[in-house]
């Protein structure tokens, strides 16, 4: 099957959102945690239990997340703001990068992604909880 004219693939796709994320590793997110930026867990909770969950991750699956992060929604939460540093965690980094671009895209430009994600961010040794 040929593609369409103009159509990408997802690896296009992937690639074109992380040229505007500033993504950080496991250790940058939690340092970045530490100045005040939100971190949140996007993934489905069928995931979150199998692998466990990062402590203090506020949990937003993918599925709402432009909905509760746009500043402009009337399902946005009260944390939601243009200028909040949003990080966004899936299991291993790439629905992450494209829902960060996706934030961003609404005006939260300061939205980005864990490098690898959670399954980096154990591997780093960095706290989590649970998991089977």
């Amino acid at each position: 099957m040929s593609k369409p004219a103009g159509a990408l693939t997802i690896d296009e796709v992937l690639d074109r959102a992380r040229t505007r994320l500033g993504r950080l590793s496991p250790a940058q997110a939690c340092a970045a945690i530490g100045d005040g930026a939100v971190l949140v867990d996007i993934r489905p909770a069928a995931q979150r239990a199998a692998e466990g969950e990062i402590p203090g991750a506020m949990i937003v699956e993918r599925n709402v997340l432009e909905w509760r992060f746009d500043p402009a929604s009337e399902a946005r939460l009260p944390v939601a703001g243009y200028d909040l540093r949003v990080i966004v965690v899936c299991s291993e980094g790439y629905t992450s990068s494209l829902a960060a671009a996706a934030l961003q895209e609404l005006g939260v430009h300061l939205a980005t992604d864990v490098a690898g994600g959670f399954r980096a961010w154990q591997a780093a040794g960095l706290p989590v909880t649970g998991g089977s």
